[in-house]
């Protein structure tokens, strides 16, 4: 890829009168939002980095950066706008009573949760989603009159986001580096009004006491999908052709190309099954297609036919029974309270013997000794994942340390693609914020007292 530092580079949706037909699988899973049409420009040539800014209709966001020649990074950004505000139909319906939340003005506290990145923050320029470029809005905020708190420093009584917590308006926090909102923050908050994901799932919040304090919680819905289904691609396909062991013996010196063959496979053929097929779950079922699979999934609603057709996965309603069936079984159910431990000893126990098992849903949706106690057994022949319970995972967590395991941080849905769009899709909610004005309705997770549907 050739980094161009002068061009400037649109991408429209335009309304459906005048676009060619889409496939069902695009209709069904992406239907249009934002008022039917998105732009998105990347100023290469701009002096002022991080800048992300939105117009009137058509929502046009300016993403800017300063030209580098060792970034290489145009074209992917090209092609990540396009799916920058494709969006699942509201969870919510009928209508609510609306409430004020935005009735006082004038100065607001915004308290960021993000990682670190250290050295990494000045080596690329659209890395947006750490404390030190703060998703690229601290100048916009600043200059509006708002105090704008970035801190990576969320946990116990003297952390530097407890500090902040009594007069926050708004707290924004990422999956990847959790800032938990406890019940017992939340009562502590006596100003807060917005909490906001920056990406999706918002289950480090005690979404029962947000429900109970009125307050609106938020994520920019559909902003990292695509990333994260692609990575749970990237981990079937590292534990069915035993990848890692192979890499291990490269970086030790060591060759035995027996030591990996007796137990990698081909995906031809093999039965993968997914737990919850939401956006995420429909996206990776269609990029396991062309690989000859037999797929299938549990969820709580199924697919119109004719997007399963498509897609060409059988709906089982009873999860005990797809399970030892499948070769591969996927996790990608939010994590709520019905789902929060549901992979035990006796749940793992009705999968097959050597079952590859993928999770970039949530840690605690297993359970994590079963887990280590499987792998250990052999029950699992192989776990990979990015999600872990708590986060980040202490250095005795036992998933760091069993066997056929292919683990990392949790980095999925942070690529720089997905920082760029949940980062304009955070300043998108703000401005909306100040303004008094309603987020786009699938973005809510509690609005008005009233929970999701997938959280319920």
């Amino acid at each position: 890829m050739s980094y161009k530092s002068k061009e400037q580079t649109t991408m429209r949706y335009k309304s459906k009168e005048s676009k060619p037909k889409k496939d069902i699988y695009t209709e069904q899973i992406y239907p249009e939002s934002y008022q039917n049409r998105l732009l998105y420009t990347y100023d290469t040539c701009n002096s002022k980095p991080f800048s992300i800014s939105r117009s009137s209709s058509p929502i046009h966001f300016h993403l800017n950066f300063e030209a580098s020649p060792a970034m290489a990074m145009s074209m992917a950004m090209k092609r990540s706008a396009s799916t920058a505000t494709r969006a699942i139909s509201s969870a919510f319906s009928g209508s609510i009573l609306t409430r004020d939340l935005h009735a006082s003005s004038g100065k607001k506290k915004i308290v960021g949760v993000f990682y670190k990145a250290h050295e990494y923050a000045k080596m690329n320029p659209n890395f947006v989603g750490c404390v030190e470029n703060a998703l690229g809005i601290r100048n916009w905020l600043e200059s509006q009159g708002h105090e704008y708190i970035v801190t990576d420093d969320k946990e116990g009584p003297d952390c530097e986001l407890e500090k902040h917590i009594p007069d926050a308006h708004v707290i924004i926090t990422t999956p990847f580096h959790p800032g938990y909102i406890t019940a017992e923050r939340i009562k502590k908050a006596k100003n807060l009004q917005l909490l906001l994901t920056a990406g999706i799932g918002s289950d480090h919040v005690d979404l029962k006491a947000a429900v109970d304090a009125r307050l609106t919680v938020a994520e920019v819905t559909g902003s990292n999908v695509v990333s994260v289904a692609e990575d749970e691609l990237m981990r079937i396909l590292i534990l069915v052709r035993n990848f890692l062991p192979g890499y291990h013996q490269v970086i030790s010196g060591d060759w035995n190309v027996a030591g990996i063959a007796y137990r990698a496979y081909d995906l031809e053929g093999k039965t993968v099954g997914t737990v919850g097929c939401g956006r995420i779950g429909k996206l990776l079922l269609q990029r396991l297609k062309p690989f000859g699979c037999n797929l299938l999934y549990h969820d709580r609603l199924k697919m119109e036919p004719e997007l399963e057709n498509q897609i060409g996965a059988s709906f089982e309603e009873d999860l005990d029974k797809m399970l030892p069936k499948c070769d591969i079984v996927v996790i990608n159910t939010p994590l709520t309270e019905k789902t929060k431990g549901m992979f035990d000893k006796e749940r793992i126990a009705k999968m097959k013997k050597g079952v590859l098992i993928v999770n970039n849903a949530r840690g605690a949706i297993m359970d994590t000794q079963a887990v280590a106690d499987g792998c250990s057994s052999g029950h699992i022949g192989g776990y990979s994942g990015d999600v872990w319970y708590p986060q980040p995972a202490p250095k005795d967590h036992p998933w760091r340390y069993m066997p056929n395991q292919a683990m990392t941080p949790h980095i999925s849905g942070t690529t720089i693609d997905a920082q760029l769009r949940y980062a304009a899709g955070v300043k998108d909610m703000l401005e909306n914020y100040f303004k008094g004005e309603d987020f786009p309705a699938q973005n809510y997770i509690v609005k008005e007292g009233e929970l999701a549907s997938q959280y319920r």
